[in-house]
């Protein structure tokens, strides 16, 4: 009877598109319920190229654990999904044996499906969180932090993995940022500075529209998740967040993204259902993130993940 009544282990996901801060949410969850990261980004599992997949800094990866972050160290393997699914279990079984929380965060969500299957079902209780965010406001956003990427070495460091025989499809080299490199590299040494920075400029702006239609294919894959697979998603809309800047995005951050998300999650790692224990989360604020909205993919298509 005792064994029948046990409870279930957690595991709480942030979900979400790239560049609508599920790192700095994971990291924040982490630090008020004694959590660690597992990366769910199926990139950031290799080692090197920090620039190009926006790995979390040394500074924030120093406030709580990460797991499955560098620990790839042959650019050309291949992580499959099985690779995933098994090193995320350990993670999860090592995490939960040290009486704290796991917390999966990343924008791989086709191998996030793969993970949550029945068998993982059985063995945890899930709780999913969706950062989203209007898709023409963080198509603005994801294009300004390429350009910050490339002041902070973008290019410097996809030439250092530049290969003209390398394989675009498989390791490392699939992370979007290195194949649109590719032509400036292969000409640049022969081109006039003039038109070697019109060449550069073309790179940037494919790298920043691959980017924008990785965004349209992770959110269509989440709301699969929430619509097909009926997983109970909670959506947190951090548009506003992005619309402001200084210390009215931090307050937006606080009220939209970070005090609904820390009542739900401690709703769910206490067991506590009662409407009073809901802690910070307000009625008007769990409308907010349990708001269904619509699927706009625009011209851009949708990229395999």
């Amino acid at each position: 009877m005792e064994a029948a009544s046990a409870r279930l282990a957690e595991v709480v996901f942030v979900l979400g598109a790239t560049g609508t801060g599920k790192s700095k949410l994971a990291i924040e969850l982490s630090t008020r319920f004694s959590g660690e990261v597992i990366n769910s980004d199926k990139i950031q599992v290799y080692q090197g190229m920090d620039v190009v997949t926006n790995k979390v800094t040394a500074e924030e990866e120093s406030l709580v654990r990460h797991h499955l972050l560098n620990v790839v160290d042959d650019p050309d393997a291949d992580f499959t999904a099985d690779d995933f699914r098994h090193e995320v279990v350990r993670a999860v079984e090592s995490i939960i044996s040290q009486g704290k929380v796991p917390i999966i965060a990343g924008g791989s969500n086709s191998y996030i499906e793969a993970l949550v299957d029945e068998d993982f079902r059985r063995k945890y209780q899930t709780c999913f969180f969706w950062l989203d965010v209007e898709l023409t406001v963080l198509h603005t956003s994801v294009s300004r932090r390429v350009d910050r990427m490339v002041e902070g070495g973008l290019v410097e460091e996809v030439r250092t993995a530049f290969h003209p025989e390398g394989d675009y499809s498989r390791g490392i080299r699939r992370a979007i940022g290195v194949p649109e490199m590719d032509r400036y590299f292969r000409a640049e040494a022969h081109l006039e500075p003039a038109a070697r920075a019109i060449l550069l400029a073309e790179a940037i702006d494919e790298i920043k529209a691959n980017t924008c239609k990785l965004t349209c294919s992770q959110r269509g894959k989440i709301l699969k998740f929430r619509d097909h697979l009926r997983w109970a998603i909670h959506r947190l809309d951090a548009t506003e967040v992005f619309l402001s800047n200084g210390a009215e995005a931090e307050e937006a951050w606080e009220a939209l993204v970070l005090r609904p998300a820390e009542g739900i999650a401690r709703r769910f790692l206490t067991h506590d259902r009662q409407p009073n224990a809901v802690g910070p989360v307000s009625m008007a604020e769990e409308a907010i993130i349990t708001s269904a909205v619509p699927l706009v993919v625009g011209a851009l298509g949708s990229p395999v993940e």
